[in-house]
Parts: C-alpha cells; structure tokens; sequence
C-alpha cells in the first residue's frame, strides 16, 4: 500500500508541476497577480508531496517490501539500516527521484526566500523550474517508476552492490545532487532574464546566492565521492577522470566561470552574454551528466544497468532543453548586449581570461569523455583516453588560471596600472619563487621541475590571498589595523576561503604526486618491512571476523619508528555473504602530513601480497575542496542578499528597470 501511496504523490507532485508552470505564466501574460501568486503553494506542494513519494520508497527499503522491483535488486535482509535508507538512491530509479526532491526542494527554496524579486520575475523563474520538473516527472513515471511490483515477491533481496555500502553512500549522492540541481536555479533566472530582457545589476544580484550555495554543493560532493574512491577502491588514487567523474567536474567547470561572471554582470554591467550562456551550458552539462550515467553508454562503478528507451528519453529531454535555451538565447541576444569599455589589464580582463581557461579546460574535458563513445558508436574501434591525456590537456590550462587568481583581487575594474600592480605583488611572487626553488632540495629525491612548478602556483595563490588581506587592512594614513577585516563583505570572504583553498589543493597535489612512496611485496607473519629511514612496518597477525552482512580476515600491522610502535593499521579482506563478491578495504594511519596507506592484494603462502604507499600531504586534496566550498557557502551568505524592497505586484520591467540604480550598491 505504500508503494501505491508513493506512485500517486509522485503524479500528483508532477500535477502541482504543471500547474506551477502554467499557471504564472498565464499570470504574467494577463498581468494577473493571482495567477502569479500560485506559484509559492504550487512550489510547496510539489515538495510536500515529492517528500511523501520518498519517505515511501525509504519505508519500503527499511521495512524488506522485496515485492517492490528495487527493493528486491538493491536490498537485503542484512544489509544495515543507513545502507538501507541509502539503497534508496543506490539506483536508476531511486536516484532519479532522489533528483526530482531535490529539484522540488530548490524551487520550494526559490519561492520561500524570493519575495524581494519583482512579482513577475519571480513568476517566470518559478515556472521555468515548473517546466523543466515536468520532464523529470514524466521520465520517472514512464520509464523509471521505481514503486513498480514483482510477482511473486522473493524472500530476499540481491543485495546493495557492496561498493556503496560505505558511509560515503549515505552523503555523497546527496551533496553532488544538491549542486547539480542547484544550476538549474541560474539556468531558470536566465530563461527568465531572457524572457523579459532583463540583465541589469539586480538581476546577478538575485543569481549569484543561488548560484554559489549550488556551486558549493557540487564541490563538495566532488571532493566526498573523491575521498570515498581513494580509501574504498583500494589503490589509493584521489581523482581517476572516470568518464561519470568528469561528468561532474565539468559544470563545476563552468560554474566557476558563472560565479566570477555574475561578479562583473553585478559589479560593472558587463559579460551579459557569458553569464546567460554560462548559466545554460552549467545546467546543460548536469542534464548530459544524468544522460551519460542512465543512458547505458558508460561502464562505470556510478553508471546504472538501463534499456535504451530511458537514454533515448534523456537525450531528447537534452536536446529540448539546450536548443530551447538557445534558440530564445538568439532570438534575445539584443536584450544582452551591453557593456563599459575596460582595459586589457583590468579585473574585468583577468575574469574574462579565468572565464575562457576554464571553459576551454572543460571542452578538453568533454572532449576525452566523449571522444571514444563517439568512436565506438561509429564502429570505428574501442580506445581509452586516460590520465596521460588529460594530465597533459589539463594542467597547462589551469597554470595562468592559477597566476591570475592572486593578479584579479588586487586588480581594479576598468583600469589597472601595470608598474603600481607590479610593485605591490613583487614581495609575494619573490617569495613564493624562493619557497618553490629551495623546497624540493630538502627531500630525499631527485629535484623536479614540476614540483617546484607546482610549490611556486601554491604559494603564489595564498600570497595573492594574504596581499589582498593585507590591502584591506590599510587605513588612508598608510597604517595597518586588523579590526578593517571586519569590514569586508561576506562575499570577499568567501572568496578568499575559496581561493585558499584552491592553495591548499594545489600544494597537496604537487607533494602526493612528487614525494609519493609505493612498496609492492609479499608479507608474512612477523615479517618486518623498512619503508623510510627511521619507519618500518611489522605484520603483527591476522585474524577473522563477522560483520553484519560479510566476513572479513583482517591483518594487522603496526608501525614502527624508532623501535617504538606509533601506531596501527588493519587493512580486510571482505567477502559478502549475499553476492558473494570480495572486496578490499585499505588500512589508512593519517595525518596532516600525510597518510600511511596499506591495502592487501592476493594470499600467498600464509601471507598477502601487499602494497603500501606513503602520501605525504594528500589530506590537503580535500581539505582545500572543503575549504572552496564553505567559500562558496559563505560569499553566498552576503548580507547584501538579503535585503529586501518592495515592489508593486503589477510592475512592468521598465519600472523595475528604473529603481535599480537605488538599491544595486
């Protein structure tokens, strides 16, 4: 009976969808405040009834209902509760309806905390949001019901893949959705925008905090479904430019390119056409995500088993969406043209320069994604563009991206004088070059070129950073006094946290990459193994163990520095008891320096062949991608967003047009 429950919210949730984008439409067209008012309950609503689908579907995983399809294929009587909960999404259906609460969920957000927007933009970006939901609801109704029934009904379920049965399951999904449905909030404002000829200060100002709590979202899904591979896939890398990896990595390429878009849109009036074509590609490319994870073109631990009726419904849903945008995009495009002459050295230069690298980087990125389905769709052969391809593409792109983000803070619109700029930054690249330089010739290794590259890019960025922070506690009399940090607004904030964090990713790359070390041997029983000077590893036993849905044979090694054990590490093997799949689990001693990384290949002999890898500084991978999304989260918390005007209900564009000037400081 539930499962029924949950298949009529779902309809009547894609009802309150239609009515949300016809009926303020209607009531723009009419001049109809009414009409235009009954997108907030129409909006809450469909979230309220999403949500009940979705309890449902979670009581059918937590309660064993085997005679629902999904729950049979992606459940057990064994498995735990939170794997359970978290089996709700764990598959084709169940992470499309995951989507389509969170899409409910951003619109609900939209209409609660939008009553400052003129009545008939707020109308028409809500009902943009009610179309594209109906697309959605219609997918998930006609190809992907995921309350459908199975007769008989098995006793037991085949199980959760055991790959998503790690806590990471549970967050990671949840996150990286949240930022992928969260473009379609920018995506909305510019159909909106282009709809009603629209693109002044106030209109980046009602995007941009959309804008950067989605961008933020989507980093830090990234950077939890990278921490998840790196200790649950049992070889210790962090990013492995899987095609469903890439998928997610580039609208937060373009997204980036919004965010620093919107800033000049608001700012200066300028990059109109960017930002509105931003905005369509950002959405656009969450959109192609879902088509190449559900399409069943990809083979892939994220992509989902599919027939090839619910790829053919996505990609005509792309097509819908992209060359609908487009074609209003030209049909419009004299409503977006408008902009101040600025310099070639100029902030708005430099976020120009940031805007073309990073969509071109994300073109490269698409294009070794995509470039061998092409191939093998044409029968023109199977090839693999890997790590070296985009390693080659993709750095050299990213090395002025870096340089420009210290140069863009310090810069000024309009105009910057290159001699003043120069001076100002002389100290922090001098001692960025002197760090990088004489780092590398502290360690053990041969000196490299690309380390001190990497070293210069990292503290170059965080010098940026302390420049700017430095600047702003500057008083006119030259004097410095702290207490003027506090003056800066959230979004400087933000950006600075952001742009320290891209420091500390960077830094951590270069070292993981450059100082890494990996022993492969095979270990018995009391055997000692040297991994450094002063550092050894001892395989002290091994024991077995039950866990609640598998069995496990554990080693445990201790770690040994300067004959005193420091430490201890138990790396599993696991065999689970309803698939009958093995699966490795690392043991991991971290720290901020660094991690001690062990994971156990094949038994031999009484013993395990095993690997062990020394990473100096990896934690600074993630902590950095947190840091850029609390960036994001904290430039979005501006109090600036917040304040709100009166409008009149029945206002045209033209007399919102005329206001702006008074509240767009």
């Amino acid at each position: 009976m539930t499962a029924e429950l949950g298949h009529l919210a779902l309809a009547l949730a894609m009802l309150c969808g239609i009515c949300l984008a016809v009926f303020p439409s209607l009531g723009v067209w009419r001049r109809d405040a009414r009409l235009m008012a009954m997108a907030t309950p129409a909006a809450y609503w469909q979230l309220l009834l999403v949500l009940l689908a979705f309890v449902c579907l979670i009581e059918n995983f937590i309660n064993h209902d085997f005679s629902i399809q999904l729950v049979a294929s992606h459940s057990n009587r064994d498995l735990p509760f939170w794997y359970r909960v978290a089996a709700s999404w764990g598959s084709h259906e169940g992470s499309m309806l995951l989507w389509i609460l969170m899409l409910a969920a951003w619109t609900a957000a939209l209409a609660a905390l939008s009553g400052h927007l003129p009545q008939a933009m707020r109308a028409r970006v809500l009902a943009v949001l009610g179309a594209v939901s109906i697309g959605f609801y219609l997918f998930a109704l006609l190809t992907s019901n995921p309350f459908e029934r199975v007769v008989p009904a098995p006793i037991n379920g085949r199980d959760l893949n055991p790959l998503l049965q790690d806590p990471g399951m549970v967050f990671h999904p949840p996150l990286l959705y949240m930022g992928y449905v969260g473009f379609s909030v920018a995506f909305a404002f510019a159909i909106a925008g282009l709809i009603e000829g629209r693109f002044d200060s106030a209109w980046a100002r009602w995007v941009r905090p959309w804008t950067n709590v989605a961008w933020g979202f989507l980093s830090l899904g990234i950077c939890l479904g990278s921490f998840w591979a790196y200790y649950e896939l049992g070889w210790g890398g962090w990013w492995f430019w899987d095609p469903v990896e890439n998928a997610s990595f580039m609208p937060w390429l373009t997204g980036t390119a919004l965010i620093h878009s919107l800033a000049v849109t608001e700012k200066r009036g300028n990059f109109r056409s960017w930002t509105v074509l931003l905005a369509i590609l950002s959405f656009s490319l969450s959109l192609l995500g879902t088509f190449l994870v559900r399409s069943g073109v990809l083979t892939s631990v994220h992509a989902f088993a599919t027939d090839p009726t619910r790829g053919v419904f996505i990609l005509m849903f792309l097509c819908i969406v992209i060359g609908g945008s487009l074609s209003l995009y030209a049909a419009r495009a004299h409503s977006v043209q408008a902009s101040q002459a600025y310099s070639l050295l100029s902030r708005e230069s430099i976020l120009l320069a940031n805007n073309i690298l990073m969509v071109v980087a994300m073109f490269a990125v698409l294009l070794g994604t995509l470039y061998p389905l092409i191939l093998d769709s044409l029968d023109m052969g199977k090839i693999s563009v890997g790590p070296p391809y985009f390693d080659a593409v993709f750095v050299p792109l990213m090395l002025p991206a870096l340089f420009l983000m210290a140069v863009g803070p310090l810069s000024r619109w309009r105009d910057t004088p290159v001699l003043p700029l120069a001076q100002r930054m002389r100290w922090a690249f001098a001692a960025s070059l002197v760090i990088a330089l004489l780092l590398p010739l502290t360690a053990d290794s041969d000196y490299k070129p690309m380390t001190a590259l990497g070293l210069l890019m990292a503290f170059w960025v965080a010098g940026g950073v302390a420049m700017a922070a430095f600047e702003n506690m500057k008083t006119p009399s030259g004097a410095v006094d702290l207490s003027r940090l506090a003056l800066q607004p959230g979004s400087w904030w933000g950006m600075q946290l952001a742009h320290l964090g891209v420091a500390a990713f960077v830094l951590g790359v270069t070292l993981v990459n450059s100082y890494e070390i990996e022993i492969e041997k095979k270990l018995s029983p009391g055997d000692v193994l040297k991994i450094e000077e002063g550092l050894s590893l001892r395989y002290a036993e091994t024991t077995a163990r039950q866990g609640p849905n598998y069995e496990a044979i554990q080693v445990r090694f201790e770690l040994i520095r300067d004959q005193k054990v420091v430490g201890e590490l138990r790396p599993e093997k696991r065999r689970y008891k309803a698939s009958n799949m093995v699966m490795t689990e690392a043991g991991i001693k971290r720290s901020v320096l660094g991690d001690l990384y062990i994971s156990l290949g094949e038994a031999v002999d009484g013993g395990w062949v095993t690997r062990i890898q020394k990473k100096p500084a990896v934690n600074w991978i993630w902590i950095g991608v947190v840091m850029i999304g609390f960036g994001g989260f904290w430039a979005a918390a501006d109090a600036r967003y917040r304040r709100r005007r009166v409008n009149s209900l029945r206002a045209s564009p033209s007399d919102a047009s005329s206001k702006i000037g008074k509240v767009s400081g």
